[in-house]
């Protein structure tokens, strides 16, 4: 007779894909390269002398950043920390392509008597952003902490949407506070993040209450009048912020997420339907009296119509001409004009660059590689495992997809130019840094969400099973 143990197998380890991102990542650094290369040739005829600097600093943030995530977010998604590579090394491209612009070097020195190029900046904020990245992967061992913080989120939110109203305008909006020996800073592109946090811990508690209907009517459930207030508040919120800071941008993304967010947590439709309303009944209303909202729209209806009047629609006017000079396949990398736009090229309408140079096949790339960024944070929601964090996930990735809607429609002319950046793209470095650390934030809760359950404890009380043999 012999006696043998019964033991519990624990589960099988899942694949933490992070070779995956490695090839990813040499991919996403080779294109960048590739770019400022072929950039460098169409201009000089000749290599350019710094790509081995640019080379070596983009794949030195990449590697410090994969290795983070390799040693403290095993499981994460393989694709949010190379998409996010491609297209920060992508602008860097764009930026300097116009940094060499004999137009805008002549324009600059016109305007504020000397030149100062801006890819050497966006490189800088591109290695603090990813510096602030590794930060949050490892001061946020559990996204589920920043739940204790909803109130003091909306707190330090509603500071930062209010601070910009107390400095001076600048291009007629007041979305930037200056401190002296740093430079300017857009409090709107963080203050999306803490709202998102606010918004998820709010939600994941009223959630319930905010889903009840009080009546039907023509087949849309009307939310009951109590439980309208939330939403009354934030669209007054937005409101004021459009009226006193004159940023339709930070009003759209501001409003717009609330009301997502609210919808997947109650999945009532009214909601979407009574936030839509609000929201075109504000900006109507608002573009009445504002008359740098109302120049906007002006440029949005009529973009070369205006030229003859006010030529506040210059820009939005030879951006459109851009991209129609691109045709389908671009001019090619450092061969096209839109230049000619000024001193928001490397800014708010860099996207028309990518649509005159690399044409209509080079900005679906782009827009693609901003909507698979969107798809794998839903994915994450959708693999949660706690509500918060499912809320949250959705709220990041939204805000992020309202932003790259509110930016490349307004340059393509589909909705009223609203002055915010394109993420990773555009130079600033207020986006970079709130957009790398949005991206830190979606891998810790990815990391949570794959990682494999661990086995159950075998119970004290097992008892040893005997086989007996003949």
């Amino acid at each position: 007779m012999s006696i043998s143990n019964t033991t519990t197998i624990g589960a099988i380890d899942a694949p933490s894909r992070r070779n995956t991102e490695l090839l990813l990542l040499v991919f996403a650094v080779a294109i960048a390269v590739f770019a400022y290369l072929n950039v460098g040739l169409a201009l000089d005829g000749k290599v350019p002398s710094g790509v081995l600097g640019y080379a070596l600093g983009l794949a030195a943030l990449a590697g410090v950043a994969h290795l983070v995530v390799r040693k403290f977010a095993r499981y994460a998604d393989p694709l949010l920390l190379p998409l996010a590579t491609l297209l920060n090394g992508i602008g860097l491209v764009f930026i300097w392509r116009l940094d060499q612009s004999q137009r805008l070097i002549h324009l600059a020195k016109i305007s504020y008597g000397h030149f100062t190029p801006s890819a050497p900046k966006q490189m800088l904020y591109s290695a603090i952003g990813v510096a602030l990245f590794v930060a949050v992967l490892l001061l946020l061992k559990d996204h589920r902490v920043l739940q204790r913080y909803t109130y003091v989120s909306m707190f330090v939110a509603l500071v930062l949407l209010i601070a910009p109203v107390f400095f001076p305008a600048q291009f007629g909006a007041r979305i930037w506070i200056r401190i002296p020996g740093f430079g300017s800073l857009q409090p709107g592109e963080f203050a999306k993040i803490i709202i998102a946090i606010f918004f998820s811990g709010y939600l994941m508690v009223k959630r319930d209450a905010l889903a009840l209907a009080s009546r039907r009517f023509m087949g849309i459930y009307l939310p009951r009048g109590r439980d309208l207030g939330p939403i009354l508040v934030i669209w007054a919120l937005s409101i004021l912020i459009l009226v006193f800071e004159t940023d339709l941008g930070t009003s759209l993304l501001f409003f717009g997420l609330f009301v997502v967010m609210l919808y997947v947590a109650t999945e009532r439709t009214s909601w979407i339907v009574f936030g839509l309303l609000m929201s075109a009944v504000g900006a109507v209303g608002v573009a009445t009296f504002e008359p740098h909202v109302q120049a906007r729209v002006t440029a949005w209806l009529d973009p070369f119509g205006c030229y003859k009047t006010s030529g506040s629609c210059q820009q939005i006017g030879d951006a459109l001409m851009s991209f129609g000079s691109g045709g389908t396949l671009g001019t090619g990398l450092g061969q096209g004009n839109s230049d000619l736009i000024g001193f928001a090229a490397n800014a708010d309408f860099i996207l028309s660059t990518v649509g005159e140079e690399l044409g209509l096949a080079g900005t679906m790339a782009i827009l693609l590689c901003y909507g698979l960024i969107v798809e794998r944070g839903i994915r994450t929601a959708l693999a949660a495992r706690d509500p918060f964090g499912k809320l949250l996930a959705v709220g990041l990735s939204s805000g992020f997809a309202i932003q790259v809607f509110v930016v490349a429609g307004g340059v393509m002319g589909l909705i009223p130019l609203t002055g915010m950046t394109l993420p990773f793209m555009a130079y600033g470095g207020s986006s970079v840094l709130a957009n790398w650390a949005l991206i830190g934030i979606l891998i810790r809760i990815s990391d949570t969400a794959r990682r494999p359950a661990p086995a159950p404890a075998p119970s004290p009380d097992a008892e040893m099973t005997q086989v007996v043999r003949p």
